[in-house]
């Protein structure tokens, strides 16, 4: 089934598996009224009028866990999630301020300009309008976990750089893979470093999470992923996403001949100009690959006059 999104990405897929009287939910959309019309008019409709009886979450983003706290208390569901996922969730849930000045010096070193900033602090604490509050307790997933859904063995693959703990199922029996955000069949999942853990390397967990799905998934899957349509071709797919960073990458490098602050590399990583609604996402972004580089030798900062760090390449420009 598909939700709407109202932004760019304008819709999610959301899962429902048949699973004894009832069905077993994967992720639920944003918390918004037409989210919520959506699940009533599907479970009036082609679900039958038949329950829920659990909800899985592949990972904490909002529209993934918007109404998981709403279809579980709507038909008394347990949810099932990662222990990271959900720890993390409920920690972004209940951060509604005020904003920390930890925060604003993340950003002003990322090179926002004051007005930037003030609009940051202004609409801290937006996760939680956009997700019900989370069930108290939760049953845990964790990697190489089964799940039994409907008589059917479900294996739990974890992902890694998009979000924590990522939840990937996989029906080994015919080859069906809910694949989340993991991998997606025409754009790259966001990985980005955000204020509360500013030295993180996410786009290293990502790659490597993208080599270890490389080897651990055979080819002929059928991927069921969270935003566009299903495909086959698991293997070409993960070379591209790769692929695509590692250009990214040496494009980076390149432009690093120069000094550059985070947001001034936006062109060169996304060759078309950020919108403000966009802007914390390609912060995130831009030092996540900058990030990459640092911890890999390749590129340095130094601290520049107006309290923005400066970018450099560590080995001059690149091919």
């Amino acid at each position: 089934m598909r939700l709407p999104l109202p932004m760019a990405l304008d819709h999610v897929n959301v899962w429902a598996l048949a699973d004894g009287d009832g069905w077993t939910i994967v992720d639920t959309g944003l918390r918004t009224p037409a989210s919520i019309d959506g699940w009533k008019a599907a479970f009036v409709g082609p679900l039958g009028g038949r329950p829920a009886v659990r909800v899985i979450c592949t990972h904490m983003h909002p529209d993934h866990i918007g109404l998981a706290g709403w279809l579980c208390e709507r038909f008394d569901a347990p949810l099932m999630m990662s222990r990271l996922e959900y720890v993390t969730g409920r920690m972004l849930i209940a951060d509604v301020g005020p904003a920390p000045d930890a925060g604003a010096r993340f950003y002003r070193r990322a090179g926002w300009s004051d007005g930037q900033i003030e609009s940051w602090i202004k609409g801290y604490g937006r996760f939680g309008s956009a997700v019900a509050p989370l069930p108290p307790t939760y049953a845990r997933l964790s990697a190489g976990d089964v799940v039994h859904i409907g008589g059917k063995e479900w294996e739990v693959v974890i992902g890694d750089g998009h979000s924590p703990e990522h939840v990937c199922l996989w029906r080994r029996e015919d080859g069906i893979f809910l694949a989340g955000d993991q991998i997606l069949p025409k754009i790259s999942s966001n990985v980005s470093v955000w204020p509360t853990e500013p030295a993180a390397d996410p786009l290293g967990d990502w790659m490597e999470s993208l080599d270890r799905l490389r080897a651990t998934l055979p080819d002929d899957l059928l991927v069921l992923p969270s935003h566009g349509e299903p495909f086959r071709g698991v293997h070409a797919r993960l070379e591209a996403l790769r692929r695509g960073h590692e250009t990214s990458l040496r494009r980076l490098e390149r432009r690093l001949s120069e000094p550059a602050r985070s947001v001034d590399v936006f062109s060169t990583l996304f060759g078309r100009p950020i919108g403000e609604g966009l802007l914390g996402m390609a912060t995130g972004e831009a030092l996540a690959h900058l990030n990459y580089l640092e911890r890999r030798g390749r590129a340095q900062r130094s601290l520049g006059p107006d309290g923005a760090d400066l970018w450099t390449s560590s080995n001059g420009a690149h091919a």
